[in-house]
């Protein structure tokens, strides 16, 4: 079947006011989640906070049904927090780690991730060691495969690195992890709303995600999943009456369910918001998005790549709908200025965002163009010829 591109644009706004290539950052959300959002908003100014959300309950209570079906959980297994670092924290700080133990990760694991491997690493004395890439330049299975002992207590990767198309073997190294009973943490803030994602598929103990990114939720809004049969291995590094009870003057009990991870107060409009973006996402089909998605960045590296001095830089055997290239002679931030002046959005990842995998491949940022399935193929041709335009502009400086 075609895909509805029409209806797709004419429920996204934006879509008449910008060309936004930058959906790996922030994409532009549907009508009907700006409207749940105002409209719980609209109603906290009328009637108070607190009586809003007792009125909305339902609406609140369904998140986590939406977010269940999303990841082909169950909805006792969701944690709804306030962004995907906060996800990501939660489940991490709450491992026990000691001096020796290893965390192996990946090369092009973003940064913010990496701080936290390190700052664990020297408060204990446990060990960061990154896994090797492939000829493809994702993870290695079989370098991973190889460096598996007793040792390991983590495997964190990314799924879909912040800059590059690249889309790790998640699954493959789900299994890797599964049956060495190592506990496995999956980033998939670029990958949910993106992709089909099946948590018993993928083989993760832990995923965290946002809501604004592919998602096309608010920001301000993230979640975490944390497998039935392995919270209660961990306890949060902060919890409150909304995480545990206080049963006893000297004595508390952390709730049994992955909501341990969430604190007592929320963004209620967002939370609302982000069950719509769910619903949202899975009645178009995750795996109908994931193929439009997929064919335009295709066709945008395609494009891209005919464009003299432009150099697409994306790798792996899957890439997805983040598109990264430079362009000899002009700095990415110089690109990323006179595209928005055009009314076009991209983004810049700079090395400090995944500084392993920048540095190894010698290369201090690149533009990053992210469609989504509302933009249409007009913006794609309108888009490369602008960046084409530049080369002629600059020329036209120098003479």
């Amino acid at each position: 079947m075609a895909f509805d591109i029409e209806r797709a644009r004419h429920e996204t706004p934006g879509c008449a006011r910008v060309l936004h290539f930058n959906n790996a950052g922030a994409a532009l959300p549907p009508l009907a989640v700006t409207e749940a959002v105002t409209r719980h908003l609209a109603l906290e100014a009328e009637i108070g906070g607190y009586e809003a959300a007792a009125r909305a309950r339902t609406a609140i209570d369904h998140v986590y049904d939406a977010l269940a079906a999303l990841l082909h959980c169950r909805p006792d297994e969701i944690a709804v927090v306030e962004n995907a670092t906060r996800a990501w924290d939660m489940a991490f700080y709450s491992l026990r780690l000691e001096r020796g133990d290893r965390i192996l990760t990946a090369r092009a694991e973003y940064a913010s991730n990496y701080i936290a491997f390190l700052q664990v690493a020297r408060r204990t004395g446990a060990v960061v060691e990154v896994i090797p890439d492939d000829a493809q330049g994702q993870v290695s299975v079989e370098e991973l495969q190889r460096m598996l002992d007793a040792r390991v207590k983590l495997i964190a990767i990314t799924h879909v690195p912040t800059n590059g198309g690249l889309v790790n073997p998640a699954a493959a190294i789900g299994r890797v992890a599964r049956a060495a009973g190592v506990p496995y943490l999956l980033d998939a803030c670029q990958s949910v709303g993106q992709m089909p994602m099946d948590v018993e598929t993928l083989g993760c103990d832990m995923l965290s995600a946002t809501g604004r990114k592919y998602l096309r939720g608010p920001r301000g809004t993230g979640f975490l999943y944390v497998r039935r049969a392995f919270v209660e291995r961990l306890e949060p590094p902060f919890l409150d009456l909304h995480a545990a009870s206080l049963v006893g003057p000297d004595r508390y009990e952390i709730r049994a369910d992955a909501r341990r991870f969430e604190n007592w107060e929320t963004y209620v409009a967002g939370k609302i918001g982000l069950g719509v973006a769910a619903d949202y996402a899975l009645g178009w089909g995750l795996a109908t998005i994931r193929d439009r998605v997929y064919a335009l960045a295709d066709g945008l590296r395609t494009a891209l790549a005919k464009v003299p001095g432009v150099t697409v830089r994306d790798v792996g055997a899957e890439r997805c709908g983040i598109v990264t290239f430079t362009f000899a002679g002009h700095e990415p931030g110089a690109i990323r200025q006179e595209l928005a002046a055009q009314g076009m959005n991209v983004h810049v990842s700079a090395a400090g965002d995944s500084r392993l995998e920048v540095e190894s491949r010698d290369q201090s940022g690149v533009v990053r163009a992210s469609v989504h399935y509302y933009n249409s193929e007009d913006e794609v041709d309108r888009f490369c010829a602008a960046v084409a335009a530049l080369a002629g502009a600059t020329r036209g400086v120098g003479a």
